[in-house]
């Protein structure tokens, strides 16, 4: 195979007209070209930090969306799955992956359960970490979730450490608002990432110690506007992530997205490349081709250096993408689950009373845009019942254990979820993937729960009669279901639930991370209202 493109030679800082050659999967000669061509040549796009899951998309079907925006590879840590089915569930994750030619990266999930602060379906061990290394071709040791371990050098999670250590691999890191000394302790122990930075400052503060900082735009998280303008001086030691994306946004774009986007920034395009291309390959020792004679044929074709617009994508010299078109077949996904919840009434969700007195009520405050919340003290009147108050914007919430039949809903209070009518209910609840609903009163949320229960997995939105859900069968968190199938059933659901009156960009991601305790502020696990800054239970009445 002859392609006739301009060469971008990104780590050279130049632009070629070159002849390129594919034998057997790999580049075996480059020869010069006197005249411009009308296409360019780049390494493939590396989505440097991802849970695939969140896509709601098998591996496999993940594949067939990311191909046609020109990436080729993700850095994938399967934690969101582990956490429901353990080291089977990693296991499923790399064997389906196996079904179709895009490379994926995976790592050993560091966090299961996350903190011992909520119910997983599944715990991994340091030993368990040890023979998933010993058995499967796993790159590093995906993010430390629990940072104050770190910082405490507990021995568990310091014994974790030094297993990745001794297989010589990289350690990801999550450290959402470390800051100064903190953050020099956390990356001491050996971590050398971060994609949770939400300002330039902190992500400053770790670049400074050494650390590589990931600029994240996903469905949910976005912080982009916050991080890009860091690159121009720091594209060494930067890379491109989506984290969580849903499958609409996937069918839309991908890391090329954030490419053009800082091109259009004024930022330089080798650099912004190096960011998208190079840097994770480096960083995590990936076999992906970078353009060199000698490498595996992995790239991609574009019109131009300014939109990005992907016409080809090849990987191992094969055409896997053509035009937003993909030759990638839909691979038969046998289900696997770990959901034994059963159903529930609306008396189960009632709350006693406030005190005999004015009393203030802790609220979490959802951030559109962002993981972290605020704490938000909503006042309510004495002896009143504690029930949502679509007014004031403050509804009720609850998360409930999956893997017990009949466990006690946990309760607390959210605001800037906007709905009026309703109630919405998703068993994508970050980490631990339990169930976890919001809704204008008890009745709305236990149907919610309920229609979530029977299908033993999912996400839901109803309105009185109308109840809209999109079944996730596979760990309740994944379709068996095409891509193209999953981004409609999902965009439908999603416009039910914006109907029902909700203002953000996307309530169901938003939600599953209400539930995510190692980001501050203030979430809701299983086991009650969770203050994640001083990493401990707090009471609904303040």
């Amino acid at each position: 195979m002859v392609i006739q493109a301009n060469i971008v030679n990104i780590l050279a800082r130049t632009i070629e007209p070159a002849e390129i050659y594919v034998e057997k999967g790999k580049i075996v000669n480059v020869l010069p070209q006197k005249k411009l061509f009308s296409q360019y040549i780049l390494p493939a796009f590396v989505d440097a930090h991802v849970h695939i899951e969140s896509s709601m998309l098998v591996p496999s079907e993940f594949a067939r969306l990311a191909v046609r925006h020109g990436t080729v590879a993700t850095v994938s840590d399967p934690h969101e799955i582990a956490n429901v089915l353990g080291v089977k569930g990693v296991a499923f994750m790399i064997e389906n992956a196996q079904q179709v030619p895009f490379k994926f990266f995976f790592g050993v999930p560091s966090c299961v359960p996350a903190t011992p602060f909520e119910t997983a379906g599944a715990t991994i061990t340091a030993e368990d970490i040890d023979q998933l290394f010993a058995q499967y071709d796993l790159k590093y040791l995906a993010e430390m979730m629990n940072f104050p371990a770190v910082l405490h050098r507990d021995n568990l999670v310091m014994d974790k450490i030094r297993v990745a250590q001794k297989y010589g691999k990289v350690i990801d890191g999550h450290a959402p608002a470390l800051r100064g000394e903190t953050a020099k302790q956390y990356i001491a122990a050996g971590i050398s990432t971060d994609h949770e930075c939400v300002s330039a400052a902190e992500a400053l503060d770790k670049l400074q110690y050494g650390m590589k900082i990931l600029i994240r735009e996903g469905s949910a998280a976005k912080n982009f506007n916050a991080l890009i303008d860091l690159l121009p001086e720091h594209w060494e030691n930067m890379m491109f992530c989506s984290d969580d994306k849903h499958p609409d946004d996937l069918l839309v774009g991908h890391i090329n997205l954030l490419v053009k986007r800082a091109v259009a920034h004024g930022i330089d395009v080798f650099k912004v490349l190096q960011a998208a291309c190079i840097n994770p390959v480096k960083h995590y020792g990936l076999e992906v081709g970078l353009l060199n004679v000698g490498d595996t044929a992995d790239f991609i074709l574009v019109d131009n250096l300014q939109d990005f617009n992907v016409l080809q994508t090849y990987i191992n010299g094969e055409l896997v993408a053509e035009n937003q078109q993909d030759f990638i077949k839909t691979t038969p996904t046998t289900p696997l689950n770990y959901f034994e919840a059963t159903s529930r009434q609306p008396k189960d969700f009632a709350l006693a009373p406030a005190l005999p007195h004015q009393t203030k009520l802790r609220v979490i405050e959802a951030i559109d845009g962002e993981l972290i919340t605020k704490l938000y003290w909503h006042e309510v009147a004495a002896n009143k019942l504690l029930n949502s108050d679509t007014k004031a914007d403050v509804l009720k919430m609850t998360v409930i254990n999956r893997y017990t039949a009949q466990a006690e809903p946990a309760m607390a209070f959210i605001k800037n979820f906007g709905l009026q009518h309703g109630a919405i209910a998703s068993s994508v609840g970050h980490d631990s993937h339990n169930i976890i609903a919001v809704g204008v009163n008890d009745e709305e949320i236990c149907k919610a729960v309920n229609a979530l229960i029977a299908c033993k997995g999912g996400v839901v939105a109803v309105n009185g009669e109308m109840v809209k859900v999109l079944p996730l069968p596979v760990a309740g968190i994944m379709s068996a279901e095409s891509g193209e199938t999953v981004a409609q059933q999902y965009t439908e659901i999603d416009l039910f639930a914006k109907s029902l009156g909700c203002t953000l960009k996307a309530p169901f991601m938003t939600l599953s991370f209400m539930a995510l305790l190692v980001i501050p502020a203030l979430k809701l696990s299983d086991k009650g209202l969770f203050d994640g800054n001083t990493f401990e239970f707090v009471e609904l009445l303040g």
